[in-house]
């Protein structure tokens, strides 16, 4: 790739980031782990270990990532469970780099997927309920 290209693919992908909103930047970096857990499941399937390692690092730096943004002081039992969870999908990742044991990943897979659709609905709403806010407000001001 020039320097061209790849100075306006870094500007895309930063203007990409910038205008989300945390609760779809979450998304957007659960999107990453699902896609590091995959390939790292997919490169074990086929006996890839250079597949595998680089995609079970990056599954890892995007949950320490993830566990590092939590707000422990202040978001309550939320932020307890999500830590939790996040030490779980940490041990099916080691767990699958030491047993060699895909079940592992197709597991962290599972969950997170599941964790990544919570994150979405919410973002969803999130971005619906200001407009409706907004328009509660103006009605009643009539």
């Amino acid at each position: 790739m020039n320097h061209g290209a790849a100075r306006a693919l870094a500007t895309y992908q930063e203007v990409t980031v910038t205008s989300r909103s945390p609760l779809e930047l979450v998304v957007m970096l659960y999107d990453g782990l699902l896609a590091a857990l995959r390939h790292a499941h997919e490169a074990m399937a086929r006996q890839d270990l250079f597949g595998k390692r680089d995609g079970l690092h990056k599954a890892l730096q995007l949950v320490e990532h993830l566990q590092g943004t939590l707000d422990m002081e202040g978001g309550g039992e939320a932020a307890a469970h999500l830590d939790e969870f996040y030490q779980q999908v940490t041990g099916l990742v080691l767990g699958a780099n030491l047993d060699g044991d895909r079940q592992h990943l197709a597991e962290a897979i599972r969950l997170v997927a599941s964790v990544r659709e919570a994150w979405e609905q919410l973002a969803t709403v999130a971005a619906v309920a200001p407009p409706l806010a907004s328009a509660r407000i103006a009605a009643e001001a009539r």
